[in-house]
């Protein structure tokens, strides 16, 4: 992999050169303040005052520029307006089309523009979140407070891109207003009075697709994608132009889809009655969260070693996760007749050792192009969402009592057997389908390169636009110590290869994300509490039956799309992802507090709506808390088998573990005391991540 200063420098227009943040000097800083903060030659106040005064200067450079060319492209657009209201009033068809491409080239220098200043974005976030490496909080936490709530703030017009707004609507409305012009054969219909005349330009399509970057803007694809949390390199966007790669096949991405949607539903089948085939077993009731949790717990070690195994093949990995759950599910079924408790925790035991969602998520992470990667990663959690809707749903169908040969099929007994039988279709359906992806291609690095028609999205023409600026004197710029710093790169081959260790990830995690891993484990710690004691709560305090409980959980399974629906589409395009996070938290914390039985009689309609509140304000939270972790961890962590995916999958399987201990335990001291038992533990750590956001809410950007 090139270190970002290498890519940036590739990636610059040369003309401009000299306007580009200056990330080689000031990761040289960096170093150099940690060097002198050692020997006692500088203390961390004026190591702040400092670099805050380098990052200014950076920062002011990169606006004024901005501002110029705007004022270029505005003039532009001026002259070509006047063209445009000149026009006949019976134009001909040579003067529309030739406006239209004057627009057009307009267009495409704005995109130039707009990558520009996803470049310097970039960059500063990057050399931000190495200061926070470097010193903690200390400067990522000041200087975001006091600069970019600031009402001048020039960090904001980097970040928010201040006025491009105004030239795109000039764009959009003269484009549209043409088209409309030239489909009706003169009769002028303007875009404010039919807003669906037109179809949109592809133009301003790759503008739109450039600011939503820019600006988090957000739809429910994009947001409900990010909850994969597939991780890519940031100067490598997708775009329209981006050809269909070899390695990617459609069939197998669809197995993929299948397999985890499968895998959701094995997950979930056995929520409602576990605590009934607990008991038929001689156990507790209460061991229902050894049961459930039991998967997770082999969930835990089948994700590394099916994430080191997908480095070298897709399809084998595949073949033994199947195999291995249709083992699972037999035994879990099995168990029934055999009258063995340890016959069931070992056939979920193989369940979880079968989890092949590592090599799912990697499969869409490095065969699927990156056009088709968003609804690729969207498709990966819609399949999670339907199946852990659908798992509850299919245990309300099992309401029956046969035996065949001895073998007994109940609503305890026939969620394994139906699993069993769908991975054995399954396999055979991989088996025949599924195309391995050629092992040349399938490396662990990000691709080093990226031409420059790629890195500027000009989707249309493909190719790069003269600079916007003809006439302005270009500014010297740091050769001289550029040059100087050029050996010195700290970035090196070696070190932006992927790591090979946990340790060596932990080692990358800044205290920001380590606070969002912390948030994550939260999260799915309360949504397991909430799913796994579903059926013994329910069932004590309102004597629900199993088909009850299944309705209930598929209920709540359900809201899983029309939520990230609303939340993708409005409310994170209304408030900063930040933001969201903390609303959503202190939203867990509330439906936590909803779901103690203190003194009055515990009534179903306080279940349900606490359920309600927490279920939906956790899946609001893990999709700001995954899109947040995708910026804010090192780009080490977007290949290899320990990558960041591997490492929230492995956050949020710890807590799943913990919260089913906890129920099983809890559960000794008596069902009466179940409920508050389970919720302290789950409302302390709610509580401890607000806490924590809150300390490191300037650093989350």
């Amino acid at each position: 992999m090139v270190a970002f200063g290498k890519k940036l420098r590739e990636s610059q227009i040369q003309e401009w050169k000299g306007y580009y943040i200056n990330y080689k000097l000031m990761k040289k800083k960096v170093k150099r303040y940690t060097q002198q903060i050692e020997v006692g030659t500088q203390n961390h106040q004026d190591v702040l005052k400092d670099f805050s005064r380098l990052l200014d200067n950076q920062i002011e450079k990169i606006v004024l520029f901005l501002l110029e060319q705007q004022g270029v492209l505005a003039s532009r657009l001026s002259d070509i307006g006047e063209q445009n209201h000149t026009l006949p009033e019976q134009p001909d068809g040579s003067n529309i089309t030739q406006l239209q491409e004057a627009y057009r080239a307009v267009g495409r220098d704005l995109l130039t523009l707009l990558n520009f200043v996803e470049l310097n974005a970039i960059g500063l976030r990057k050399i931000l979140k190495k200061f926070d490496k470097r010193f903690g909080y200390k400067f990522a936490d000041y200087y975001v407070k006091t600069r970019a709530n600031h009402p001048y703030s020039q960090l904001q017009q980097v970040f928010r891109h201040v006025g491009v707004g105004a030239v795109v609507g000039v764009l959009s409305h003269n484009l549209a207003d043409l088209q409309a012009l030239q489909n009706s054969q003169g009769s002028y219909i303007s875009i404010y009075d039919q807003p669906a005349f037109s179809h949109p330009d592809p133009v301003i399509d790759s503008i739109k697709a450039a600011v939503d970057r820019l600006s988090n803007s957000t739809n429910f694809l994009q947001f409900l994608g990010r909850h994969a949390f597939i991780m890519q390199d940031e100067l490598l966007p997708p775009s329209d132009d981006h050809i269909v790669d070899e390695r990617y096949h459609f069939m197998s991405l669809l197995l993929n889809l299948v397999s985890t949607f499968l895998y959701m539903v094995n997950t979930y089948i056995v929520v409602p009655t576990a605590d009934n085939y607990s008991l038929s077993l001689g156990a507790a009731a209460t061991v229902c969260g050894i049961v459930i949790g039991s998967m997770a717990v082999a969930q835990v070690f089948s994700s590394v070693y099916f994430s080191a195994w997908s480095n070298r093949s897709y399809l084998r990995p595949l073949v033994f996760s199947t195999i291995v759950l249709l083992v699972g599910n037999t035994l879990y079924a099995l168990a029934y007749d055999l009258n063995s408790i340890a016959v069931l925790l070992i056939g979920r035991l193989f369940c979880g050792l079968g989890s092949a969602r590592a090599v799912n998520r990697r499969y869409i992470s490095d065969c699927v192009p990156l056009k088709l990667r968003m609804q690729a990663s969207a498709g990966f959690v819609s399949a999670s969402a339907l199946g852990m809707a659908c798992g509850p749903a299919l245990a309300y169908l099992f309401q029956t009592n046969f035996k065949i040969y001895k073998i007994t099929f109940n609503e305890d007994t026939l969620p394994g057997w139906v699993m069993a039988f769908a991975w054995l279709v399954y396999l055979m359906w991989l088996w025949i389908s599924f195309r391995e992806p050629p092992l040349e291609a399938k490396g662990n690095l990000v691709p080093c390169q990226a031409n420059n028609e790629q890195v500027v999205h000009v989707a249309v023409e493909n190719h790069y636009t003269q600079p916007l600026l003809t006439n302005s004197k270009e500014k010297e710029h740091d050769e001289v110590e550029e040059q100087e710093y050029d050996d010195a790169e700290e970035d090196s081959e070696k070190t932006q290869k992927p790591v090979t260790s946990f340790i060596s990830a932990y080692r990358l995690l800044t205290p920001s994300v380590k606070v969002q891993l912390w948030v994550y484990f939260m999260l799915k710690y309360a949504m397991e509490i909430l799913l796994a004691e579903s059926s013994v709560i329910t069932g004590y305090y309102f004597i629900w039956s199993t088909s009850s409980v299944a309705i209930f959980l598929g209920c709540l399974g359900l809201t899983v799309l029309p939520v990230n629906i609303v939340v993708g589409n409005y409310i994170s395009n209304i408030f900063e992802e930040r933001q969201v996070l903390l609303a959503s938290e202190i939203m867990v914390c509330v439906g936590l507090l909803l779901s103690f039985h203190i003194l009055i009689p515990y009534s179903v309609p306080q279940y349900v709506s606490s359920a309600l509140i927490t279920f939906v304000s956790a899946e609001v939270l893990e999709g700001v808390n995954l899109s947040l972790l995708s910026r804010m961890m090192s780009s080490r962590l977007s290949r290899g088998t320990y990558n960041g995916g591997l490492l929230s999958t492995e956050v949020g399987t710890l807590a799943r573990v913990i919260a089913d201990g906890t129920i099983t335990l809890s559960g000794y001291l008596g069902e009466s005391i179940l409920l508050n038992t389970t919720l302290v533990p789950a409302l302390i750590i709610c509580i401890s991540s607000i806490v924590a956001t809150c300390f490191a809410y300037n650093s989350l950007y």
